[in-house]
């Protein structure tokens, strides 16, 4: 089997997409080279390595140590608009993200187990999707109020998210890596109200136990929908019953709740609150311009949605002299000089 360096070369060219090839011919070797080295047929020089980890974006020491969560372990459910090839690059950039973000927590002695809340409850039928967003609320103390920042919010929960620069074609992906640390992938690229409801529908897929006969997307699409705005929530606002819905009613709701037009009136259908025809009239006004479509001049939402946890607990690991300023660098993989300068230390 190929040893530490073999495993960290290969997996950090499919981070960065790269075939054996391409990375050749930025190191100036033959494809045949990077493959010894990919199967620890080869070392490199101080030279060499120096080059890898200014192309590859990781620090020299990345390619010696030991792995923590391999590649094996981040499966996702099969998504086609993604190609293999991107695929492998997302799982390779999370395993690593993880990898550091467990060993900070291991730094801090910060140990954590999740635990499903929704394990056990019986989903048979859309209405079901309403009581579990509840108990979700209520079990994790969010209140009726609008969460403020979804990623935060998972983040508290003990779910790993992670961002991603990739193409449009990605919204989101979710896995159980190693089978119990949750983890949740966003197209970092997205608005803050893509991401929040594209992060509370892979909470679905991760939470809930759904029926093999269920359409999955539509279901954790009412799922988010219903964490973003309770049913109880949604009727005071827009009441029991309606025939007519204002655009600035929705914008209104769109700015404060963080939720799209477009998925309110699909909650209102949902729910009842309005009706075939109602719903029938709001989609061609949609589909009548490209710039509807895109709810351009519906309104802004200001919050952000950003993941921010791991990077609070490099600082406090930094202040608290748990890690050295040279191992924190590392572990965000950067320099320590652009570490340094972000430090602001105040007492």
């Amino acid at each position: 089997m190929p040893g530490i360096f073999a495993q960290r070369f290969k997996t950090a060219r499919i981070q960065n997409g790269l075939t054996q090839e391409e990375l050749g011919g930025k190191l100036g070797i033959t494809k045949q080279a990077v493959s010894k080295y990919e199967r620890g047929k080869m070392e490199p020089d101080s030279q060499v390595l120096i080059a890898l980890s200014r192309i590859l974006q990781v620090k020299p020491d990345y390619f010696f140590r030991p792995f923590r969560v391999s590649l094996e372990e981040v499966e996702f459910r099969k998504r086609a608009a993604l190609s293999g090839r991107k695929l492998e690059g997302i799982k390779s950039r999370i395993a690593d993200k993880l990898e550091r973000y467990l060993e900070l927590e291991e730094h801090l002695n910060i140990k954590t187990a999740f635990e499903n809340p929704l394990s056990g409850r019986k989903m048979e039928q859309p209405e079901d999707l309403e009581l579990a967003a509840e108990f979700l609320h209520k079990h994790w103390q969010l209140g009726f109020n609008p969460i403020p920042n979804v990623v935060e919010m998972l983040e508290d929960a003990e779910v790993k998210v992670v961002e991603v620069e990739v193409d449009g074609k990605f919204d989101g992906l979710s896995t159980f890596v190693s089978g119990q640390i949750p983890v949740i992938v966003l197209n970092k690229s997205f608005d803050p109200l893509r991401k929040r409801f594209t992060a509370l529908h892979e909470l679905g897929h991760l939470l809930l136990g759904l029926p093999p006969d269920a359409d999955k997307e539509k279901w954790c699409n009412r799922f988010a929908g219903a964490m973003l705005m309770p049913a109880p929530v949604f009727r005071a606002e827009l009441g029991e019953r309606r025939v007519h819905i204002d655009l600035n009613e929705l914008i209104a709701i769109k700015e404060y709740y963080g939720i799209s037009a477009q998925a309110i009136m699909y909650r209102a259908k949902e729910l009842g609150v309005i009706n075939e025809a109602a719903s029938r009239r709001f989609w061609q006004f949609v589909n009548s311009d490209p710039e509807h479509k895109k709810e351009a001049g519906w309104g802004q939402y200001p919050g952000k949605e950003t993941s921010s946890r791991f990077s609070q607990l490099l600082f406090r690991a930094v202040a608290q002299e748990t890690v050295s300023i040279a191992k924190a660098a590392a572990l965000d993989n950067v320099s320590v000089s652009e570490f340094r300068n972000k430090l602001q230390l105040v007492s």
